[in-house]
């Protein structure tokens, strides 16, 4: 049995194009925009799923702990903050290995991009109040808008986001070659209950973007930071 709930799937757009044969499309999702109050849209990250509670740092499954070397630094940070989680769960982007994209510009290898309390994911706001109380860097907003009127329109600028290099000058990280931003997310801004995720974020990921196999925990390599050895979780 699981220690916790782990993260649900984030269903994709429609017209997202760099989807897998187990991932989910919400066809609905203009509907869902329409009644939220405002829209946040954030860069994804080509990272590992990590989350911090009480009971420890987790990977993707929540049935026990991970004992992952690409989570060792954040394991010690975790030891020094479990007892002020409470009932709060920190979901963040681990981009401490290397996945697929190599970026360039890194000023930490720890994003937060979603907190859980109970059964409820908190607002983008508290998101940030909390993140920022850990000291701890939020995922790269983009923008935070008033629910669009026009589809075809609102398509067309997600479009133009994802067309652009991104916040940490993302590369390829076989070839080296730059390369665009790995996609978006795109959430509520207010609190939603946990088992309505699917009807309140939403992601576009461009085509081809993973390279990675099963085996790339082999041969697993550490991304470089802008200033190694400042003051950032690595060295707490």
């Amino acid at each position: 049995m699981a220690i916790s709930q782990k993260y649900g799937r984030t269903y994709h757009y429609p017209f997202s194009p760099g989807t897998t044969n187990d991932d989910r499309i919400q066809e609905d999702y203009w509907q869902y925009l329409q009644q939220m109050r405002q829209v946040v849209h954030t860069e994804k990250l080509d990272g590992e799923n990590n989350c911090l509670s009480r009971w420890g740092v987790f990977a993707r499954s929540h049935a026990a702990p991970t004992v992952s070397p690409w989570t060792e630094s954040l394991r010690r940070f975790w030891a020094l903050v479990k007892h002020d989680l409470g009932a709060l769960e920190i979901f963040l982007e681990n981009l401490y290995a290397v996945h697929s994209i190599g970026y360039q510009q890194l000023n930490q290898h720890f994003y937060v991009f979603a907190v859980r309390e109970n059964d409820q994911w908190l607002s983008w706001e508290e998101t940030k109040f909390y993140a920022s109380m850990l000291d701890l860097p939020v995922v790269p907003e983009i923008s935070v808008i008033k629910p669009p009127t026009c589809r075809k329109t609102f398509e067309s600028e997600v479009l133009q986001m994802v067309a652009g290099p991104g916040s940490f000058a993302p590369h390829d990280a076989f070839t080296g070659k730059p390369v665009t931003m790995e996609g978006i997310v795109t959430r509520n801004a207010d609190g939603y209950a946990v088992d309505a995720m699917d009807k309140n974020v939403f992601k576009y990921v461009r085509k081809g973007h993973v390279k990675t196999d099963e085996h790339w925990t082999r041969n697993w390599k550490r991304a470089r930071l802008q200033t190694e050895g400042g003051g950032y979780v690595d060295d707490k």
